[in-house]
């Protein structure tokens, strides 16, 4: 299998003894790219010095929901520079809007949220978004607020069948998590993931976070190397050859993020 994780955070804190370790491992199981994900200043600089002098690893530029209420037109400017600067920025976000734990007003939410779509646009780069409870708020700013042609990727898909194919209709990926492996947690979303077309498919550990089954057992943190469990799920429910679809994933990554990594 050739493997792309999509979505990780690499820059975490429970990464710094082991780092060169973590991505030793990933490629031993096959992960050829991977996707250093910021959601703030900090993380995105630190996501841009794990990227230099390696080729497979690109980053993105953003502001995650959590921290929109910190969210001004100097740390905007400030990301932008760098995403102008640094050609390992191949996306936008982490952005979107959580109306679960609200760590900041609505407001300061959405207002964040429709400035990077803007940004993105002006920059030319796909989205990588998040969304949690909104209830219908955040496909309403996506249908509503810039061009049909705008690339991006639904990160750590959880919603239900009619949220999913709005995404779908207005053009985005679906990013596949652990949770896909999860006994109960999982359920709906197995059952919905033989449904999306296979070139909206994208892979993604979120690591540190939610650890796939069966090492989800084993070991707390989750790294890219565990992103192959989520592939070999997904082949299962859409009873499809793992390699090829490995392939295929593959593929829509490198089409989302404009990379053009040999296979």
């Amino acid at each position: 299998m050739i493997l792309f994780d999509s979505h990780c955070h690499l820059d975490d804190k429970s990464y710094n003894r082991d780092i060169e370790d973590v991505f030793s491992r990933a490629a031993r199981e096959g992960v050829l790219a991977q996707m250093l994900v910021g959601i703030d200043l900090e993380t995105t600089q630190k996501a841009i010095a794990l990227a230099m002098d390696r080729p497979n690893v690109i980053t993105s530029a953003g502001i995650h929901p959590h921290y929109a209420a910190k969210c001004s037109q100097e740390l905007l400017n400030t990301l932008m520079g760098l995403a102008r600067e640094n050609p390992c920025i191949r996306a936008w976000g982490e952005t979107g809007l959580d109306f679960n734990r609200m760590h900041s007003p609505r407001a300061d939410q959405e207002k964040c949220f429709c400035a990077q779509l803007g940004i993105a646009g002006a920059l030319n780069l796909p989205l990588i978004f998040h969304e949690r409870d909104s209830n219908g708020r955040f496909y309403d700013i996506l249908k509503t607020d810039g061009p049909k042609d705008r690339k991006g990727v639904v990160h750590c898909f959880s919603g239900n069948k009619e949220e999913m194919f709005k995404y779908l209709d207005l053009g985005y990926y679906i990013g596949i998590t652990g949770i896909v492996t999860i006994l109960k947690r999982g359920a709906l979303l197995r059952e919905l993931a033989p449904l999306i077309p296979e070139d909206r498919l994208l892979i993604e550990t979120d690591a540190p976070y939610l650890t796939p089954s069966p090492v989800k057992n084993k070991v707390r943190r989750n790294e890219p190397a565990f992103v192959k469990y989520v592939l070999l799920k997904l082949a299962e429910v859409r009873k499809t050859d793992p390699e090829r679809l490995s392939k295929v994933i593959f593929n829509n990554t490198q089409q989302l993020y404009g990379t053009d990594f040999e296979i």
